[in-house]
């Protein structure tokens, strides 16, 4: 659905701290983003001695697929930043995300204000979850923003 370069416009990050490659798929109405991540040698964060990234990364897979979430239930006109707030839960089946295999980063919204709380999820290929955790995080409202 996306690419690195759309990224970019709905991130406040550039090279190399954008970690996630697509968006696949979401529903505002439901609540709900899924994004995609392919680990590779030059993937910030890679560690040769590892043979992958450390799945402590999880966190900021499931941080930017919320900001791009909110970049499309809020219609942002430019990337905005957030704040994440707190992780609970953080809970992971693997030591490392492995080199060459894709991930997917699932985010449902449970709770939206000023603050939204959301379940996060990720998958290797076979859909197998293989973290997750509970992240809250600040989005202050602007002027930026279009209501539905």
């Amino acid at each position: 659905m996306n690419n690195k370069k759309f990224l970019a416009t709905i991130l406040p990050h550039k090279e190399p701290m954008l970690l996630i490659d697509n968006v696949i798929d979401y529903s505002i109405e439901e609540g709900w983003l899924k994004a995609e991540v392919t680990i590779r040698e030059e993937s910030l964060f890679y560690d040769k001695n590892l043979k992958g990234i450390d799945s402590v990364i999880g966190i900021e897979y499931m941080a930017q697929t919320i900001g791009c979430y909110a970049h499309y239930k809020k219609k942002l006109s430019k990337p905005e930043v957030g704040f994440l707030l707190g992780t609970r839960l953080y809970n992971n089946a693997i030591k490392v995300f492995e080199l060459g295999k894709t991930y997917y980063i699932k985010v449902l919204e449970v709770f939206a204000s000023e603050i939204y709380s959301f379940e996060c999820f990720i998958y290797n290929d076979k859909n197998e979850e293989v973290a997750s955790a509970t992240i809250n995080a600040y989005l202050k409202n602007t002027k930026e923003f279009v209501d539905e």
